[in-house]
């Protein structure tokens, strides 16, 4: 088929065109009408089946992870009663208002037992905190570097917490003869008491 025979084609007679032309021609046809169905139809179709993909990923995803934490629920409100247990051990730990006075007096023959000289006890101004108040008292005591590692483990070994600040140890206790070795310690020991729910004392 030449050139000139395609110029010569009457769109009015298709029916008379040469074979090859008619399936050319088809298939030219068929390749607009997909590409027509395709950008009217299925693109947008394509398009939200994506989205549904994605939004169901997200939510297989979500469902795994509610079905992990369900699976350990038990677990979870194991460690919860656990926890529950012991905060409740360690807020009982700390003494309420009526109890401090006779902490303070642990703190204060705690060291005594231990063979410390208070020169100063000074309970300062309770600081109050989210629900529990803080009770700082400075001490200075003279002693040996021994009896002061027996009076902080004392300290720690009260049914109480009591914790120890601000250390500072010198040479300003020392005496003439056998009293050579004894040293000052200074230093804020704290306290702690727990306040009433719903209210700050």
């Amino acid at each position: 088929m030449k050139l000139s025979e395609l110029n010569q084609l009457d769109l009015n007679s298709y029916g008379e065109w040469p074979t090859p032309i008619k399936v050319i021609a088809v298939l030219i046809a068929c390749i607009a009408l997909g590409w027509l169905v395709y950008y009217l139809d299925t693109q947008d179709q394509l398009a939200r089946l994506e989205k549904k993909q994605a939004a169901e990923r997200e939510l297989r995803s979500s469902f795994e992870l509610k079905q992990r934490k369900a699976a350990n629920l038990d677990a979870y409100r194991q460690q919860l009663a656990e926890m529950k247990e012991s905060f409740g051990a360690m807020l009982r730990q700390l003494p309420n208002k009526t109890e401090v006075a006779s902490l303070l007096v642990d703190v204060s023959q705690t060291g005594l037992a231990n063979g410390l000289e208070f020169e100063l006890f000074q309970p300062q101004t309770e600081q109050t905190k989210d629900f529990y108040a803080e009770l700082p008292i400075r001490i200075r005591v003279n002693g040996i570097y021994h009896d002061f590692g027996r009076f902080i483990s004392g300290l720690a070994a009260l049914p109480r917490i009591v914790t120890i600040h601000n250390v500072e140890i010198s040479g300003k206790g020392a005496k003439k003869g056998a009293e050579s070795d004894k040293r000052l310690l200074e230093a804020t020991v704290k306290t702690y008491r727990y306040l009433d729910e719903g209210r700050a004392e």
